[in-house]
């Protein structure tokens, strides 16, 4: 398949796309940051030759099709300024703003990271856009829109090393991150081009596998299409719309590697979406299609009456058709709202706010930490971010976090927890509360006593039994599936070796010190530290607890002439000196 074109506009033709959307939009502002833009990738060109400025107007092109508000649109055309030209911070800051140039300054990776391994450079500027997402998502959705460029564009990178590694990042950490914001359309998008370049055979068979079978029932998802229209106004629902595609050859393939099936196999590769005006209608119809065809037991789910984390709501299930050849397809039915939600995610929010009544986008900012202090994951990634010891760990962690096919559990109380399949009651209990985890000693499922590495099930009611002074068991880090449980206990982990560390040390030395007949009192070491390249007395102890400094080094280093005073030989009673 030949790549997706990037579409690029000028900018007048962006600024009749803003107005169309939001009339109040502060155009001016667009103008003025595409001029600095423009000005300051003078001369640049992207690897197909084009002129570097074609690229922020592609991303801020993407955005207006989410209908951002105009500084979102401004900080797109200058994302790039920052890392790749002369233009500082503090002129952005000057010219546009505070807002802007924080969003910038949070779109943009970090630099002089050249001693660093590209794993460190990439968990780095990874641990910055976190920081940056938890103070306004917008710079997440910026964010995405330059990946999904730079994604449609990624074939005329002539390095395949540098395309592979760019193509599995995206696949990694962008995709998932688009789905963790419900932007289900740009993360199918970054999930199929990642695939595209990073299993070449596996996609072009499948491609070609698709077009056989579309060649051999070409009208087939015209025909289903038809028939669940029917059913809908048989049932009293004139207002519908229903549309049917394949799905997505990644999508196809992580099912065969899911269920190590060929691609013969699967009889799933149809779905179909009913778009209903009304939430009851969508139970109307949902009541139409199970009593047309037989239900496939197990793939009904009611993301309505329980939204998923990223606010998608929608009713899914699985039919046999009765032809052709008993083929299964996937249903969803959600009102157009809800689809609009399911599609965009987070971006929607600023869909919304330029219908009539919604207003003009005025406050966006304030808009932004509204929707942010909503998603509770993005607070679990700054708790992973906190107790994770080094960059590497912390995007380990995250991956364990954003790779979720989600079980829906319940405190009590009611409170709605949401986690990933193969959770335990220690990652419930971590999600509840990081301090609820930390001193976790039980848990009644359903009301019966079960083991902590138990697996929880959707609908389960979780009670953690807690004991004051309780720690974390290293032996959970062995069972538990999220980022911040795992962060969590190896932090505690390292805080118990640490302090053992230290302790061993302190003894260490005071043996040290005590031999030599000199005074090694703290006061004594704040001396040496900066010498010996440690920051406090405390990393000196845990550097002689752990090996890693010897005592006699130590002691050396605070009484230099030690070193040219051989020391005298020890009386052993009853052992006569030679």
């Amino acid at each position: 398949m030949a790549p997706v074109p990037a579409r690029v506009v000028s900018c007048e033709g962006l600024l009749r796309r803003v107005r169309a959307y939001d009339p109040g939009a502060d155009l001016d502002l667009i103008r003025r940051a595409f001029q600095v833009a423009q000005q300051a990738h003078a001369g640049q060109a992207r690897d197909n030759g084009d002129p570097y400025i074609t690229h922020p107007l592609a991303v801020a092109s993407i955005l207006a099709g989410f209908h951002l508000d105009a500084s979102s649109i401004a900080t797109a055309l200058l994302h790039d300024t920052i890392e790749d030209t002369g233009v500082t911070q503090e002129r952005l800051r000057a010219e546009f703003g505070p807002t802007i140039a924080d969003l910038v300054d949070g779109v943009t990776k970090l630099t002089r990271l050249e001693l660093q391994s590209d794993r460190t450079k990439q968990a780095e500027n990874f641990r910055k856009l976190v920081l940056a997402m938890s103070k306004d998502i917008r710079v997440l959705i910026v964010k995405l829109a330059d990946r999904l460029h730079n994604m449609r564009t990624l074939h005329y990178v002539q390095r395949l090393d540098r395309r592979q590694r760019i193509a599995r990042e995206t696949m990694e950490i962008y995709a998932p991150l688009a789905g963790r914001i419900g932007m289900d359309k740009v993360k199918t998008e970054l999930q199929n081009l990642s695939f595209a370049e990073l299993e070449p055979e596996a996609n072009t068979t499948i491609r070609a596998r698709l077009n056989y079978l579309r060649g051999q029932g070409a009208d087939v998802i015209e025909e289903v299409r038809r028939e669940l229209i029917q059913l809908c106004r048989k049932a009293g629902l004139g207002d519908v719309e229903v549309t049917g595609r394949e799905k997505s050859p990644f999508s196809i393939w992580e099912k065969m590697q899911k269920r190590n099936v060929a691609f013969e196999q699967l009889s799933d590769i149809m779905a179909f979406r009913i778009i209903v005006p009304t939430r009851e209608a969508c139970y109307v119809a949902l009541g139409a299609v199970h009593a047309a065809y037989p239900v496939i037991v197990g793939r009904f789910k009611d993301y309505i009456s329980t939204p998923k984390a990223n606010g998608y709501q929608s009713l899914h299930t699985g039919v046999t058709l009765r032809h052709p050849r008993n083929q299964k397809i996937e249903v969803q039915i959600r009102t157009a709202e809800m689809h609009d939600i399911a599609e965009n995610g987070v971006a929607s929010h600023w869909l919304y706010k330029q219908l009539p009544g919604g207003g003009t986008g005025a406050g966006a900012a304030d808009d932004s930490v509204r929707v942010v202090t909503g998603l509770r994951w993005v607070q679990d990634l700054l708790d992973i971010l906190e107790d994770s010891a080094a960059p590497d760990e912390f995007l380990e962690n995250t991956k364990l976090e954003l790779y979720q096919d989600q079980v829906f559990c319940f405190t009590p109380k009611g409170q709605l927890i949401s986690l990933p399949r193969g959770a335990t009651p220690v990652d419930f209990a971590y999600a509840v509360h990081s301090q609820v985890g930390d001193s976790c000693v039980g848990a009644r499922i359903n009301g019966r006593l079960m083991p902590l590495r138990h697996e929880l099930q959707n609908g389960d009611q979780v009670e953690i039994m807690t004991a004051r002074g309780g720690t974390p068991s290293p032996a959970w880090e062995r069972f538990v599936v999220t980022g911040k449980a795992r962060a969590r206990i190896r932090r505690h982990v390292a805080t118990q070796q640490r302090e053992a560390h230290i302790d061993n040390g302190r003894a260490a030395l005071a043996k040290a010190f005590r031999q030599e007949g000199v005074d090694g009192s703290e006061k004594v070491l704040d001396t040496i530290l900066s010498g010996l390249k440690f920051a406090s007395v405390e990393d000196l102890y845990v550097a002689v607890g752990n090996g890693n400094t010897g005592p006699r080094d130590v002691v050396h280093a605070a009484y230099p002439a030690l070193r040219q005073t051989p020391r005298a030989p020890r009386m052993v009673p009853g052992i006569p000196m030679r």
